[in-house]
């Protein structure tokens, strides 16, 4: 099957082939004679698919025909979440419709100069890409006139919900002519997903192709252990290193630490730069640009750089922070094995990166196979785990042993020995330390146990004294303790009293000088 078969024009499909597509993927045979069509769409496919080509080409095919509407402003809409994902799909629908006369595409995105926005909205377009925030700017300020939109396209709608967009992406909606054509596109179609999908979409065809989960079967994905972060950043130098890393994507948690990874990695040499959101626009697109002519051969980046990448030459996404969000883990190495072509994700994990590796591991359904460098093989002992190379497997992953693999919840009482961090086991009083009770071995020094050892909860002991703790003093009135050798002071006392020491014994109530209060208020 080819692209004219699906039903479009000669003047795209040949655009299409001039761009090195020949033969449409699964995500596109579906998605574009149902778009066509003019049905809503609910699509949900795996990175790399070739979901743009799945929404702009039939787009495109919408514009060969004349508006019903004469008016100005966008017949297409495409939302973004992010300023490169914006940018790829503008210059992907520049490419598709180059051989259209009326095609032109403009991006309103943040990080751009309002008059430069200002001057391409005021001149004649029909696409318009844009991030939500950005857009809803320019149409508070009447720039923007959705008379004519026929096609509404949500892209990475999942994102968009994540990063907080849902209350935009509603104000918008609600501004759009009601008979429109609505294309979703989202890695999941849960939760939030399904219910923006019920308030937007009027009966969609609904298309699910190679899912978040499913397995990517060109791209090997592995996992190294690290020490510690001396130890994890000699890693990664290893890697980089290696002749066999045409390009990189290096990913991180913060802003600051892509910043402190690219001078390091700078300082030993390496072609390295970072992207991130604190970046002006003029510096993510020159960023973007030097990457993709092959000038850049490393890219320290957050997840702002995990969707709207699509360079081919990017054989290699290391994860030098695991990310937060499992999801977040798919789109991160969908940088590399674009356009069916293979590629290498590395994870670099430390020990307290456990519970996010086993989420991750969950949500792919798939084990990482652990895998060392020579000579920067990990020192700490680990717990024996069955991905290591040359070990013991069976189907799912786990050993045919009693050993548990890495990150496992420790065996209860009786069924084996003590983890490393592993707290004692038992309740109060059942070789759990008391918190009254130091003992020599809970810190490995020969310290001397607690003076409190053994005293009553709630009470501290200074010789004959004892001094009873706040939360345990008495609180009803009939409880207190008497002083038989303190005057009880008179209502009159009280109701005279001044500052905070109240009327004195002898001196007939006669309140002290400074501001006064009345107690009984």
């Amino acid at each position: 099957m080819d692209f004219a078969s699906l039903g479009l024009s000669e003047n795209i499909v040949k655009a299409v082939n001039e761009a090195g597509y020949t033969d449409p993927t699964s995500v596109q045979q579906a998605a574009i004679p149902a778009a066509l069509a003019g049905k809503d769409l609910v699509v949900s496919s795996q990175t790399g698919s070739g979901k743009t080509a799945a929404f702009m080409l039939p787009s495109l095919e919408r514009l060969t025909t004349e508006p019903t509407i004469k008016a100005r402003g966008p017949r297409v809409l495409v939302l973004t979440p992010t300023r490169e994902l914006a940018v790829q799909v503008t210059e992907a629908t520049k490419r598709y419709g180059k051989n259209l006369r009326y095609a032109k595409a403009v991006s309103v995105v943040g990080g751009m100069p309002y008059p430069v926005q200002n001057k391409l909205l005021s001149s004649p377009y029909e696409i318009l890409v844009a991030t939500p925030g950005r857009l809803m700017d320019q149409m508070n300020s009447g720039r923007i006139d959705f008379a004519r939109l026929e096609i509404l396209i949500l892209d990475e709608a999942d994102r968009m919900l994540d990063m907080g967009f849902v209350d935009d992406i509603e104000a918008i909606c609600a501004k759009l002519p009601a008979s429109r054509q609505t294309l979703f596109f989202s890695a999941t179609l849960d939760g939030q997903v399904a219910r923006m999908m019920q308030r937007l979409l009027k009966d969609p065809e609904r298309i699910e192709i190679d899912s978040a989960q499913t397995r990517h079967e060109n791209i090997e994905q592995r996992l190294m252990v690290a020490d510690d972060i001396g130890h994890k950043n000699r890693l990664l130098d290893g890697l980089l290193r290696d002749v066999g890393v045409d390009q990189a994507i290096v990913f991180t948690a913060t802003k600051r630490d892509a910043d402190a990874l690219t001078l390091n990695l700078e300082s030993m040499g390496h072609s390295v730069a970072a992207l991130h959101g604190d970046m002006n626009q003029r510096m993510r697109t020159r960023t973007l640009d030097q990457l993709r002519r092959g000038h850049l051969r490393v890219l320290i980046a957050t997840d702002v750089a995990a969707r709207g990448i699509d360079v081919r030459t990017i054989s290699h996404v290391i994860n030098y922070d695991l990310p937060k969000v499992a999801a977040d883990y798919v789109h991160r190495i969908g940088r590399t094995g674009r356009g069916g072509s293979s590629g290498i994700a590395i994870s670099l994990a430390e020990r307290r990166d456990v519970r996010l590796l086993r989420a991750i591991e969950r949500y792919t359904r798939q084990p990482l196979a652990v895998h060392t460098l020579p000579g920067l093989e990990p020192r700490s002992t680990m717990p024996a785990d069955d991905r290591r190379p040359g070990g013991p497997r069976r189907e799912g992953g786990r050993s045919f042993g009693n050993a548990p693999r890495f990150g496992d919840k420790r065996p209860s009482a009786g069924h084996g020995g003590a983890r490393f961090g592993d707290k004692p086991a038992g309740g109060f009083g059942g070789g759990r330390f008391d918190r009254n009770e130091r003992r020599d071995d809970t810190r490995g020094d020969s310290r001397p146990a607690s003076p409190w050892a053994g005293r009553s909860e709630g009470t501290r002991d200074f010789g004959d004294n004892r001094r009873t703790e706040f939360a345990d003093r008495p609180r009803h009135p009939e409880h207190r303790t008497e002083f038989p050798h303190v005057a009880k002071r008179s209502s009159t006392h009280h109701n005279a009293g001044s500052g905070f020491g109240g009327g004195r014994s002898g001196d007939g109530g006669k309140p002290r000088a400074g501001r006064t209060f009345n107690r009984d208020r």
